[in-house]
């Protein structure tokens, strides 16, 4: 993950949703620089859950959100839990909203590449992607990708969708 300085903590959160909202509100409160990055990683084992990540841009910012965060009865270690977190909060995320051609992903925002989920190579520059106001690209092999899916009228959208229904919801 860049930047190089990560703290993770592990709130005991079961779902990505209430991870999401956490993340977003440390962001806030701890007031993160446009540089910063915050990951949810699915943790598996005994106890599954969603642990968190910060990576800020400099040592000093992320020693204070540290002592911030442990003031706060958090539990912090150094660095990511994995190589494979999925970001909520990372550079650009706030110009990803409505319908945007694939080219400006990158163009907007620190996601470095969008692909197609089962489909072999790279979508076309001007292919729309419809954001519905949430991108949550994950970390693969050092880069940030967005994971899209074919939509009506070619158009693509992110695979995660913003309001998931629960799982065994009509029984």
């Amino acid at each position: 993950m860049t930047p190089s300085y990560t703290l993770t903590l592990d709130p005991g959160l079961r779902d990505l949703r209430a991870a999401d909202h956490l993340l977003q509100a440390l962001a806030a409160e701890l007031d993160l620089p446009e540089g910063a990055f915050g990951c949810t990683h699915l943790v598996r084992g005994d106890r599954p859950r969603v642990a968190l990540s910060l990576a800020l841009p400099s040592e000093p910012l992320l020693r204070t959100a540290g002592e911030r965060l442990t003031a706060r009865g958090y539990a912090v270690t150094p660095g990511a839990p994995d190589t494979v977190g999925r970001a909520v909060i990372y550079p650009g995320v706030a110009a990803l909203t409505g319908r945007l051609a694939v080219a400006e992903v990158p163009a907007r925002s620190a996601i470095d590449r969008v692909t197609v989920l089962g489909a072999p190579g790279r979508p076309a520059p001007d292919t729309p992607l419809l954001t519905r106001d949430h991108v949550r690209p994950q970390w693969q092999d050092g880069e940030l990708v967005l994971t899209a899916m074919p939509a009506v009228g070619g158009a693509l959208v992110p695979f995660e969708v913003p309001d998931p229904t629960p799982c065994c919801a009509d029984h």
